[in-house]
């Protein structure tokens, strides 16, 4: 049984750790190891971010500024949201497989990428950081289904 939450809204890969995000309509995950062409593919757990688009926009209000999805470094952002954020919980966007491995906490380098208090303004609002457990496509559209 599932219960269907969201869809993929935004899609964010980047090459490198400092390296500019590069927003993509479809991305390949691999099983175990990530997604294709992101700074993260191959680590052990941490595969893949996703964040809500709801928490983004309450983050903006909060900091008084405008922060747009791909700014905060996430790769995939849900419209409208929640994002499934209990460590083990499992769910599926579009085919693949996920599982929550933690909470996502904001960077502070966020505060020199969009605004001095960016850190701050998303503190509980970072989303998941998350494994594969299946490969296949991700693409803007996708669905998200919590799985029982």
């Amino acid at each position: 049984m599932s219960e269907q939450l969201s869809v993929v809204s935004a899609i964010h890969i980047a090459p490198g750790s400092r390296l500019p995000v590069k927003e993509v309509a479809t991305v390949e995950a691999e099983e175990g190891r990530g997604l294709v062409g992101d700074r993260y593919h191959g680590t052990r757990h941490r595969h893949v971010s996703v964040q809500a688009a709801g928490d983004v926009a309450a983050a903006s209000e909060a900091l008084g500024a405008d922060i747009s999805p791909g700014a905060t470094r996430r790769n995939l952002t849900l419209t409208p949201g929640p994002v499934p954020t209990r460590p083990g919980q499992r769910f599926r966007v579009g085919t693949v497989e996920l599982q929550v491995v933690r909470p996502a906490a904001p960077c502070r380098l966020l505060d020199d990428w969009i605004a001095p208090g960016a850190m701050r303004a998303l503190h509980g609002r970072g989303g998941a950081v998350c494994r594969l457990l299946s490969s296949g496509s991700i693409s803007v559209g996708d669905r998200l289904e919590v799985l029982d």
